[in-house]
């Protein structure tokens, strides 16, 4: 055989090997390049990445961001998928509900060593094995044009299901995301019956959107008066100038109380780089970096006690925070999954 046909044959079979490693995804990465999986939005994540970079030339991250369509639940499939040989080295979810049922599952290992000693232990794991920060608030976002005279603003979630806003209010699908947590919440916070029957009316009485972005955008439209969304969502609309205002919820003494939702650290049982995934939570605890996002565009409200920077969500100092056994809630979840389904899609 002559030797550039020998050649062309050898180049051949090297490329279409790589061709179809690339399409199964059987690539080898660099063997100290840390996979973060993060349901944390890339515009706010992006940054933060880049700086640990440049601060920690030892530790390289490769970010493997969720898709919008299945919100927080497709990186914890893939986690539940991947269990015994995990790809994820650190697991940066954007809310909490999910990540304690990888810890139910025993699917984490602990975060030793790097747990503040003060946290609060609401925002903790009882066995260490996630941590929350920098939260979100469930808030209504109101439109000003159209409700003017702020005394007649709903003050409670519960007003979802008032027939006074029948049509004139919205709400996200509640089967992902903070909507579903915090729907999960309400379950175990009202009981099953009270919770099934204020579900129903909420499907009757409200506009259901596919997410909280969605519910922000028809508020700032006039599509509605008001709806359920999440702060960062809330302040986009307020930072384009649209006639909108954020009501903190249920704030009298009777109420439940506003929701705060954490971002949650966590690292799967088993994964290759433990310890270059707790340098990157370490420094995503700090509280540089809380107060980043506070100041962001997303202005979330930190989690360390005595932190001096505020949210631009601009919390009242004095808010009355909803208290939460998120372990319950977790515990809960498959039978308050099957309820939303029932409801809210007719499964």
């Amino acid at each position: 055989m002559a030797p550039e046909i020998h050649w062309f044959r050898w180049a051949w079979w090297v490329v279409c090997s790589i061709g179809v490693c690339s399409h199964l995804g059987c690539v080898a990465r660099p063997e100290g390049e840390l996979v973060l999986y993060s349901a944390a939005d890339r515009e706010y994540a992006a940054p933060i990445l880049a700086a640990f970079a440049r601060k920690t030339p030892g530790v390289s991250v490769a970010p493997v961001y969720d898709i919008e369509s299945s919100k927080t639940v497709g990186l914890v499939n893939r986690i539940e998928n991947e269990a015994g040989q995990p790809k994820c080295d650190l697991f940066w979810n954007n809310e909490i509900l999910h990540t304690i049922r990888l810890e139910q599952a025993g699917l984490l290992q602990p975060l030793s060593g790097i747990i503040p000693a003060d946290w609060p232990k609401s925002m903790r794991g009882a066995s260490s094995q996630w941590i929350g920060f920098a939260a979100r608030a469930r808030v209504l976002l109101v439109n000003r044009d159209k409700l003017p005279d702020s005394t007649q603003w709903p003050r409670s979630v519960m007003e979802l299901a008032d027939p006074k806003w029948n049509q004139q209010c919205a709400v996200a699908l509640p089967l992902f995301g903070t909507t579903a947590t915090h729907f999960a919440v309400l379950e175990a916070k009202l009981g099953s019956e009270a919770a099934s029957n204020w579900f129903r009316q909420v499907k009757q009485n409200a506009t259901v959107l596919s997410g909280n972005k969605q519910v922000a955008q028809a508020v700032a439209a006039g599509h509605v008066l008001f709806g359920l969304t999440d702060t960062d969502d809330a302040i986009l609309e307020i930072d384009s100038g649209m006639p909108v205002a954020m009501v903190f919820p249920d704030q009298q003494s009777d109420d439940l109380g506003t929701l705060l939702i954490p971002n949650t650290l966590s690292i799967p049982k088993g994964c290759a780089h433990p310890a270059a995934a707790k340098t990157l939570a370490a420094y995503l605890l700090s509280e540089d970096i809380e107060g980043r996002l506070a100041m962001g565009p997303s202005g979330q409200i930190p989690i360390r006690p005595g932190h001096p920077q505020k949210s631009r969500a601009a919390p009242p100092d004095n808010l009355r925070k909803m208290e939460v056994d998120y372990a319950e809630v977790a515990g809960r979840w498959s039978a308050t999954s099957t309820l939303l389904r029932t409801i809210f899609r007719g499964e």
